[in-house]
């Protein structure tokens, strides 16, 4: 698997993967940063018991369908290399199994998610900093848990997005699937709570995130096995 990253890690080196990675939070950000230098007296009265509440709800309309779309394009490219290229014959021609080769696929696809939510999480601390928001009075735990956990709740669709970019070469299919599922998702919330688009928005019946992120982690690991399976029958070329 190291071997597989590896290799990974080499083909995007040097692709508009990274600048994806960087454009998904800094966008995100920058558009409530506007939001709020355009709206400063009006939002900080507004929210003004809860600053960074409502700072952070207002990142959040974003966030989520930004995942959605990230996932997609991200999949599409990283899987585009090898169609490109012709390069399926090539990479399953080295000293690894399939599913490795698929496996590798979906991990470096959720890394290179959790750069992106990692680093929107400096940029919301950033944002509220400059909005004059004292640093002290951020909630951590609160802004941690909306920025990973939705992240991880929508891990099945990494994993059928790198699943679908795999096995097939005309790459506006999954990318349809995928700008099909954002829409979807936009309106998610008047779902029934084992809907996997619901999952992202933390909401349940329950009221308790944890059931929503152990669901998409779960429902995940079943999605990457049932690609894995498929691309190990499939000749892909």
């Amino acid at each position: 698997m190291l071997r597989v990253l590896s290799s990974e890690w080499l083909k995007i080196s040097r692709k508009m993967i990274w600048f994806l990675v960087f454009l998904g939070p800094i966008g995100v950000v920058g558009l409530q940063g506007l939001n709020f230098s355009l709206r400063y007296s009006y939002l900080m009265n507004l929210y003004k018991d809860d600053l960074w509440g409502g700072l952070i709800g207002n990142i959040i309309l974003l966030t989520i369908p930004t995942l959605f779309i990230g996932l997609t394009i991200l999949a599409s490219m990283t899987a585009g290399i090898e169609h490109q290229t012709n390069a399926w014959k090539q990479t399953l021609a080295l000293p690894v199994t399939r599913f490795q080769v698929f496996a590798g696929k979906f991990v470096l696809n959720a890394l290179l998610l959790l750069c992106s939510t990692t680093l929107l999480v400096l940029l919301t601390l950033l944002l509220g900093w400059a909005c004059n928001m004292p640093l002290t009075d951020a909630p951590i735990a609160e802004i941690l848990k909306w920025s990973f956990y939705p992240y991880l709740a929508v891990l099945p669709f990494v994993a059928l997005q790198v699943w679908l970019s795999a096995v097939i070469a005309n790459q506006a299919i999954p990318l349809t699937v995928g700008i099909v599922g954002l829409v979807i998702s936009m309106f998610a919330g008047r779902f029934p709570d084992w809907a996997p688009y619901k999952w992202a928005s933390l909401q349940n019946n329950a009221g308790e995130p944890l059931y929503s992120v152990a669901a998409g982690v779960a429902l995940g690991l079943v999605v990457v096995l049932l690609g894995s399976l498929h691309f190990i029958r499939k000749d892909v070329s």
